[in-house]
């Protein structure tokens, strides 16, 4: 995608409409804001934000926060400045940032050798204060608080709102927010920033020079709002030392267009001698722009007859009759089947049923079960009682869901009846199913294939920030029973750029990702995994996995994994060891001579509010030893937004730019853009840069992720559509 704003100096109209027109790191993110743009602009006057992509005036920050769990994307130019900002409020009080900033003309002695500088930031914010009647909201916020220090800054910030259509902002900065008006230094001297991209800025917090900053914002009407602010950055070395613009006046001037909910576009006048223009996308989570999901009509759910009438329905004189049984198990596939959902087998009592069903991808679990339920009303006899579903997937029996039909057929139209149906069922732990269980035929071997494009990026290079390759990926997979698959992937480019990166590791560590670069230049076409995998239950709360062959792009071998993970609690522990070798760098059948053991021990647990967290502690790809932590927003949707950090023993200096590593993960479900059921999601990991430290095997089909998708915490996240 092309960046959406454009930036005008004293340089020349055209020149400069050239070079601000280059592509963005977060195309993919910023495609489907687009398609969320849709929905009418609202009345009430919400937080806009600054050309940092966070609330905010123009260049100052404000006291306003983001609703909980909003999304926002924005794409910022004035003069030589580009801004590309994610921001993610992560709790009602907590947002976080990334932001990825060039500036052009950094170099006018030899602009040949840098004509941009490009830098990385992250920022947090907390809202010390929400807006009350007399009170004002008030935040605290810290800049590019793990970077190079050059956009290094602290800020308390306090914004009240009148009459629902004038917003006042004032606050005090440092660093970089006190460089120009300062009135002295309250809190000690100020140390240096950190020169080393990674590094904690220690000595720095909220010392030094202060400011005063402050701006007003208008909202005309519903659409239309306006914006002044007196700025304390004076730009010292993007207008001072490197001379890329005139900064003539502290004051900035700035008019935006709420074009729909999602989209709010700006133009300013800054600092006196610059234009700029701004896109933002606040994209909500919780809320598909397509209004929810549009699926199968769901089946009606049956009431049974009355105990006087179908004496033999009640009486379980069918159970002795193999016909019976027999065209009961072909009704419930039929019935499962028009819901997309697989009968793998079926075992019936008088009085209880328990199915198995094989779960499609991407469906709403809780939606599955309720769908399931409502087949055997319409299909089991009236004298059986209790329903029994158990999700199964890669051969895994994942749990069992118990029902009693007379709680449905009391609760059908009770009002909250999805609350009430949930207090009244149970989850249990599930073992092998029953040796009398009628097994559908049909379902092994199984092959099915797909083929279709696939798009991979580089992003932060600073030779190019942005280079992309477009192809087509064929994928099989070949189910030869229950828990054992072999499935595989193949990859021929059709038009790109990666190959054409020139760069040369420098690690002085095993280059186990930082030549990435060749991969892409040599595989072409490629393997990228072609894997036997063999997955059990040898206990009702244990699973385990082995998968043997090429296991990524960059790695072969075998890798065998084990998790512990009881159905009614939010915690697990895993164990995964593996024994690889590198692959050569066409990404066919060869390997080269470096070869590890490596593994981790993963303890995983999910708190309220949908947070979830992983830490992995073990050996890494290039022998070092140390543990990352993962933490993720997850919504009931599919939605999932998060950040890792990993630290190993490998030293700073060792691990190279960026010091350790560290990034954004952001995962969207395709239900949620078209509202139509799909298994496929848009997964971006934003590293700030890909070195050799903390590097972990990436390997397909890892526990966790699939046994939790029809555990208790999961199920009750999704409970509310379990009657639709």
């Amino acid at each position: 995608m092309l960046k959406i704003g454009l930036g005008f100096g004293a340089k020349g109209l055209g020149a400069t409409m050239a070079k601000m027109v280059t592509r963005s790191l977060t195309s993919r993110i910023l495609a489907l804001a687009v398609l969320a743009a849709t929905a009418p602009a609202m009345a009430e006057m919400r937080p806009t934000l600054s050309f940092s992509g966070t609330p905010g005036l123009l260049d100052m920050p404000s006291g306003d926060a983001l609703a909980d769990g909003l999304f926002a994307v924005q794409s910022a130019h004035f003069g030589p400045v580009s801004r590309t900002t994610l921001s993610f409020q992560i709790s009602p009080r907590l947002m976080g940032s990334f932001r990825y900033t060039g500036v052009r003309d950094w170099d006018n002695v030899l602009p040949a050798l840098r004509p941009t500088y490009y830098d990385r930031n992250f920022d947090l914010r907390y809202q010390l204060a929400f807006e009350g009647k007399y009170r004002p909201a008030i935040v605290v916020g810290l800049n590019d608080v793990v970077g190079t220090g050059l956009w290094a800054s602290e800020y308390i910030a306090a914004t009240k709102t009148f009459n629902d259509r004038v917003k006042v902002t004032a606050g005090l900065g440092w660093g970089r927010l006190a460089s120009f008006g300062a009135v002295g230094a309250p809190f000690g001297v100020r140390g240096p920033n950190a020169v080393r991209g990674g590094t904690l800025r220690s000595g720095t917090l909220f010392r030094g020079d202060v400011a005063p900053f402050a701006g007003i914002e208008w909202q005309v009407n519903d659409r239309l709002g306006l914006k002044a602010e007196y700025s304390t950055d004076a730009y010292a070395t993007e207008a001072g030392i490197r001379q890329t613009f005139d900064r003539k006046s502290p004051f900035n001037f700035g008019v935006e267009y709420q074009v729909s909910k999602s989209m709010r576009l700006g133009a300013s006048y800054m600092y006196g001698s610059q234009l700029g223009l701004t896109a933002s996308f606040v994209l909500n989570p919780k809320s598909s722009p397509n209004g929810g999901l549009v699926g199968n009509t769901p089946p009606v759910f049956k009431d049974r007859p009355p105990r006087g009438s179908h004496l033999a329905s009640w009486s379980g004189e069918w159970v002795q009759d193999a016909a019976v049984r027999s065209n009961l198990a072909s009704d419930v596939a039929k019935g499962l089947r028009t819901q997309r959902i697989t009968l793998e087998s079926i075992t019936t009592s008088a009085s209880v049923v328990e199915v198995r069903i094989r779960v499609p991808q991407g469906e709403n679990s809780a939606q599955v079960i309720g769908r399931t339920v409502r087949i055997l009303s319409a299909t089991m006899p009236a004298s059986v009682e209790r329903f029994e579903v158990v999700p199964v997937a890669n051969g895994l029996p994942l749990s069992k869901v118990v029902l009693a039909r007379s709680d449905l057929e009391a609760l059908d139209h009770a009002a909250g009846q999805d609350a009430l149906i949930r207090q009244r069922s149970q989850i249990l732990s599930v073992g092998a199913a029953s040796a009398d269980a009628q097994v559908m035929s049909g379902l092994y071997p199984k092959f099915t294939y797909t083929l279709a494009p696939y798009v991979r990026t580089s992003v932060f290079d600073p030779d190019a920030p942005f280079r992309a390759d477009l192809g087509a990926r064929f994928s099989a997979r070949y189910e030869i029973s229950p828990g054992l698959e072999l499935s595989g992937s193949f990859t021929k480019k059709i038009v790109g750029n990666l190959d054409q990166s020139t760069r040369v590791s420098n690690s002085v560590i095993e280059k186990v990702r930082s030549n990435s670069n060749v991969y892409d230049k040599f595989g072409d076409p490629a393997i990228e995994h072609l894997t036997l995998a063999w997955y059990a239950k040898p206990a009702p709360n244990i699973y385990s996995r082995v998968t043997v062959g090429y296991l990524e792009r960059m790695f072969g071998g075998v890798s065998a994994e084990v998790l512990w993970k009881p159905v009614d609690r939010p915690y697990a522990i895993g164990a995964e060891l593996n024994y690889v070798k590198q692959r050569d760098f066409d990404q066919l059948f060869g390997f080269q001579n470096y070869e590890v053991v490596t593994g981790h021990v993963s303890g995983y647990y999910s708190f309220d509010n949908g947070i979830h967290a992983q830490l992995d502690v073990g050996r890494y790809l290039a022998g070092d030893l140390g543990a990352t932590l993962i933490l993720d927003r997850e919504f009931a949707n599919g939605w999932s937004v998060g950040a890792f950090a990993t630290l190993t023993d490998v030293s700073f200096s060792d691990f190279g730019e960026g010091s350790f590593d560290k990034g954004i993960r952001v995962k969207i479900p395709m239900t949620w853009i078209t509202g139509k059921p799909n298994s496929k999601t848009v997964q971006t990991v934003l590293r700030p840069v890909l070195r050799d430290g903390g590097a972990r095997l990436q390997v397909n089909g890892r526990l966790y992720d699939t046994v939790r998708s029809y555990d208790a915490v999961r199920l009750d996240d999704q409970w509310g559509r379990f009657w639709r």
